[in-house]
């Protein structure tokens, strides 16, 4: 989240925005945040991205209005405490560290609707986000899963997971328990055949690219497929869908044959027009 940046030798810049809505600068010099920040009590959104932190100072537990933070790029090893003791916080940006697992009290981040967490280091599935049911947006990629846990449909209110670059050998059939997601990324692992997704009603886009299958995987009509093979299924279904379209408008053309053209229907509307709508809008909704 690109707030980190030269700010002269020796030094990094960061970004804190109040609840005026303004942004100011600081610098953060020999991997140390200022100390004046934590007297900003009011803060609403801070980023130390890329500030080569490898710890962060227990007063920011006392920004207790804070609800985004970025600490993305850094040089840590474990979740800061303080970060855990922030009950507003609703973004969080955690990529590219040097995490291995997230703390129990971790749970403790009620308000979270979106964590970042890709380009660490974890081998297994974090116990933790299984009790953040705000939690709507997951980023994953760039770890060592290789599972996931059969509690997952707990977090009934995810709608975009990011799984790619992992090391999964199959496609995790608990998957196919999460009734609600919406966008799926399983790019550059190893699974070689995926069940058939149609059941998987509000799914609008599966990223399945660089995997050694043979050929796409069945989904909705709805669904934007990204990955080998995917524009010419798209492009198949497209067809099929408006032959179906013509087919029931000529139906409904001989049905309202005897009727003047006042009184009848001009064309398909209706049950069609779901089937022709973009994937765009209908990811648009997403949070």
């Amino acid at each position: 989240m690109g707030s980190g940046g030269s700010a002269g030798r020796g030094a990094r810049l960061a970004a804190a925005e109040g609840p005026d809505g303004v942004e100011q600068r600081l610098e953060v010099r020999g991997r140390q945040v200022p100390a004046e920040l934590w007297a900003q009590q009011g803060l609403r959104k801070l980023y130390l991205s890329d500030a080569g932190l490898r710890e962060v100072p227990d007063e920011l537990a006392e920004l207790q209005h804070l609800r985004t933070l970025a600490l993305d790029g850094n040089e840590l090893m474990e979740v800061p405490e303080a970060v855990c003791d922030l009950p507003h916080l609703a973004h969080l940006y955690l990529g590219r560290n040097g995490l291995q697992g997230l703390p129990p009290s971790f749970a403790q981040l009620q308000s979270l609707r979106c964590l970042w967490i890709e380009g660490n280091f974890l081998a297994h599935f974090p116990r933790a986000l299984l009790q953040l049911p705000e939690l709507r947006s997951l980023q994953l990629g760039d770890n060592r899963l290789s599972r996931l846990p059969a509690a997952l449909p707990r977090m009934a209110g995810l709608r975009g997971l990011w799984l790619y670059g992992n090391r999964f050998q199959e496609f995790p059939p608990v998957l196919l328990r999460m009734d609600h997601i919406r966008v799926l990324d399983l790019d550059r692992n190893r699974i070689a055949s995926f069940p058939d997704l149609t059941g998987l009603a509000s799914l609008r886009l599966l990223s399945y690219d660089h995997n050694p299958v043979r050929q796409p995987p069945c989904v909705g009509d709805e669904v934007q497929l990204v990955g080998d093979g995917a524009q010419e299924y798209m492009e198949a279904r497209q067809e099929r869908l408006q032959s179906l379209q013509r087919q029931e408008e000529e139906e409904e053309g001989t049905e309202a044959a005897p009727l003047s053209p006042e009184d009848g229907p001009e064309d398909g509307e209706g049950e069609f027009a779901a089937l022709t709508g973009s994937p765009e809008e209908t990811l648009s909704k997403i949070v």
